[in-house]
């Protein structure tokens, strides 16, 4: 593996450890409903907390709700029902061999929300969550109020080069007894298929995708984009996938419906250990 990638895996893996330490410390909140949706042939968990209207929470790759969202979900179940899942293979939703797409994980997201009987939400997704959210915009548009994106993208070339490299020659074993692997053991149904999601994790990971400009521009529910100034993001294209969303403009034009928040001195993982900044984007937008 060349250095740059194994620094890169370094960089991003003690700032996991960071922010496992940051959410071990906050108060962790009950649901008042969980379990299991059947969803395109295989088990999704998700978790319901607070009442009002609905937001959906979709976290990244590897991740727990509660290692994603630990920090937000009690501010955000103050005012809005907020519901939680777990996507194929992570956290209490078992491993299944089925083929990991984006295209699928929206629609298990779309197939939920007929399990719980909600005609529309609020969607919020972050980096693959936010790819996925992205997806379920495109697909499912008559389901979505409106859309927040933390630190994604739509498209492969969204990233910067040594992102979507990153994962070239990882092992499975570099993983091992990492905080990533703590909480995948506290919840999975089946601990022994550590490895097998691992490389199907990979080989998802190496899959180029790109929903289409056509498709983005398309897109008529208002849509929040927040970025880490440094979250490996290209922001050249953040730009671009802004200006196809209405953004972009100046004073002499009515404000576009869709924004974009940039947060200074932030990367892609510790964007999200930044709980107040979030949250006031997110409420400020929701409203």
């Amino acid at each position: 593996m060349k250095k740059s990638k194994i620094q890169f895996f370094k960089s991003i893996l003690f700032v996991v450890i960071m922010f496992v330490a940051f959410s071990s410390n906050a108060q962790q909140m009950k649901p008042v409903k969980n379990g299991y949706a059947p969803v395109n042939g295989i088990k999704v968990y998700y978790e319901v907390y607070g009442e009002g209207k609905p937001i959906i929470l979709l976290h990244g790759a590897f991740y727990t709700i509660d290692l994603n969202w630990r920090e937000l979900i009690p501010e955000l179940a103050k005012t809005r029902k907020v519901i939680a899942l777990e996507m194929q293979g992570h956290g209490h939703s078992p491993f299944s061999e089925r083929k990991l797409s984006i295209t699928t994980l929206a629609s298990d997201v779309e197939k939920l929300m007929d399990y719980l009987k909600i005609d529309s939400a609020d969607v919020a997704g972050y980096s693959m969550g936010g790819s996925v959210a992205y997806q379920f915009a495109v697909d499912y548009p008559n389901r979505l109020r409106k859309l927040i994106i933390i630190s994604s993208t739509y498209k492969s070339d969204g990233w910067l080069p040594v992102v979507n490299n990153a994962f070239d020659n990882f092992k499975p074993e570099f993983f091992d007894n990492t905080p990533l692997q703590t909480a995948y053991d506290a919840v999975a149904p089946d601990k022994t298929k550590w490895r097998k999601f691992l490389k199907q994790m990979f080989e998802f990971a190496k899959e180029s995708f790109n929903m289409g400009d056509s498709n983005i521009a398309k897109i008529k529910a208002p849509v929040l984009i927040i970025s880490g100034d440094n979250d490996g993001l290209d922001k050249i294209e953040l730009m671009k996938t802004y200006k196809l969303l209405g953004g972009g403009v100046s004073d002499l034009q009515p404000m576009p419906k869709s924004h974009i928040a940039m947060v200074p001195s932030q990367g892609h993982v510790s964007l999200m250990m930044q709980t107040q900044t979030l949250f006031n984007y997110m409420t400020d937008f929701l409203k």
